[in-house]
């Protein structure tokens, strides 16, 4: 008796707008600096928006401490606790974000501890210097990892840092999409509700 192919999937998710609320726009609203709320929604070039942050903060002297402070009052999304959690039950599920490890604890704490890969900061003292990549286009990398371990992958994502991995994927998904990305990128499903997302996720598996 021939036996059926069963097809092994990993769910990708982007953490901020996706899961959690924008990290920065938090940072910018406590320290009242608008500069700080540039995210990846309105800046598509990363490494630029990311020196851009550090020089903000090191103008005004503003230390990975405060910057800790003001993650550890922020809690997930409305509905991605719960979303996650059935997923997670259902799928392995990875987060690939272009946050970094010293942000992250709280967030995944609150999301009970979801696998993350993201990036490094570079640290003197309490004062950010620079941030270290995990590896060039690490999200589009990572989907192609799993893939290469013969996963199929379904990624969902909101801003413009996450098209190369929701076109990298098997299925990607738009959710609560920066503006303008539903239109210049019609072949990507464009969705705002978690039910939504998960019967999408159901159902995005290709043969």
């Amino acid at each position: 008796m021939q036996g059926c192919l069963i097809v092994q999937r990993i769910i990708a998710l982007d953490m901020e707008g996706v899961v959690t609320p924008e990290i920065w726009i938090a940072v910018a609203t406590h320290t009242g600096l608008p500069e700080l709320r540039l995210t990846t929604r309105d800046e598509p070039d990363y490494q630029k928006l990311m020196e851009h942050r550090i020089s903000i903060l090191s103008a005004n002297g503003i230390g990975l401490g405060l910057v800790r402070e003001v993650i550890s009052t922020l809690k997930p999304l409305e509905g991605a606790k719960d979303f996650l959690d059935q997923l997670r039950r259902d799928h392995q599920v990875v987060i690939l974000s272009d946050t970094f490890e010293q942000f992250a604890d709280h967030l995944m704490k609150e999301l009970g501890y979801p696998h993350l890969l993201c990036h490094d900061l570079t640290l003197e003292m309490d004062r950010v210097v620079e941030f270290v990549a995990r590896i060039d286009d690490a999200k589009r990398k990572a989907v192609e990892s799993y893939q290469g371990l013969g996963y199929h992958v379904t990624a969902v994502g909101d801003s413009h840092n996450d098209l190369a991995m929701l076109q990298q994927a098997d299925a990607g998904c738009l959710f609560r999409a920066a503006e303008g990305l539903p239109e210049k990128y019609p072949m990507l499903p464009c969705l705002e509700a978690y039910d939504e997302l998960r019967n999408w996720i159901a159902t995005a598996e290709k043969a």
